[in-house]
């Protein structure tokens, strides 16, 4: 197993009990064996709000990481990952931000396929390959802000 596969599982693990967790970095780096900048590598990589996480951090002597699992009324995070996926979605990006979104009950089993169906590659094939990604950012976006009216 990697490293930063390593890493990932203990963070897992941490997150398990009740979906949150704080680390020092180089704590956690002197732990494994490695450099702090690795263990910003696996954060950043894999506790994204893409993939369902917020992460904050605390810089200095008494500095942390602080890692949570999204929860279906966190609103910040739905529009954290929005912004973060900017003005062009692949259909790989959309099916981990749409999976992500059922996975914190945001969204129900319903809406998950009817999105993915909407805006998978063979739906958008018509559009210019340059403009699909594009297209559906913003339809996606557009879904996403009708349901956040839906519950208010």
């Amino acid at each position: 197993m990697s490293l930063s596969n390593e890493i990932t599982d203990i963070i897992l693990k941490m997150l398990a009990d009740d979906g949150i967790t704080e680390i020092s970095r180089n704590e956690f780096a002197n732990e494994f064996g490695c450099v702090p900048s690795q263990i910003n590598y696996v954060i950043s990589s894999r506790f994204t709000p893409e993939h369902g996480y917020i992460v904050e951090s605390q810089r200095g002597g008494g500095g942390y990481i602080r890692i949570s699992r999204v929860t279906n009324d966190n609103l910040e995070y739905v529009i954290d990952a929005l912004n973060s996926a900017g003005n062009e979605i692949d259909e790989k990006m959309l099916k981990a931000l749409v999976h992500n979104f059922y996975n914190s009950e945001f969204l129900n089993l319903k809406e998950t396929r009817l999105i993915l169906s909407a805006l998978s590659d063979s739906t958008l094939k018509d559009a210019e390959r340059k403009d699909r990604n594009k297209i559906r950012a913003s339809i996606f976006k557009n879904m996403i802000m009708n349901i956040l009216d839906e519950e208010e």
